[in-house]
């Protein structure tokens, strides 16, 4: 299976309150991440992941003091 481009990742709202869900695009990077998955990132370089090609996401932290959140679904897009 071919990894896509692109993927939209969803992550869920501030807990405890009626927030919408965040979605950000993602897009496939040269680099690969340490399981051996392409990495992906956002137009800010900030929302970094790895995206296996079963779909499985692991966020990167880009920075120190992270503590990234997972993202509910990683849709692709074409």
């Amino acid at each position: 299976m071919s990894h896509a481009e692109r993927y939209a990742l969803t992550f869920p709202g501030t807990p405890g309150t009626q927030a919408p869900q965040d979605v950000v695009v993602v897009t496939r990077t040269d680099a690969t991440g340490p399981g051996g998955h392409p990495v992906y990132e956002d137009e800010s370089g900030i929302v970094r992941a790895e995206i296996s090609d079963a779909g499985e996401v692991r966020i990167l932290a880009s920075g120190g003091h992270q503590s990234p959140h997972l993202p509910v679904h990683a849709h692709p897009l074409p």
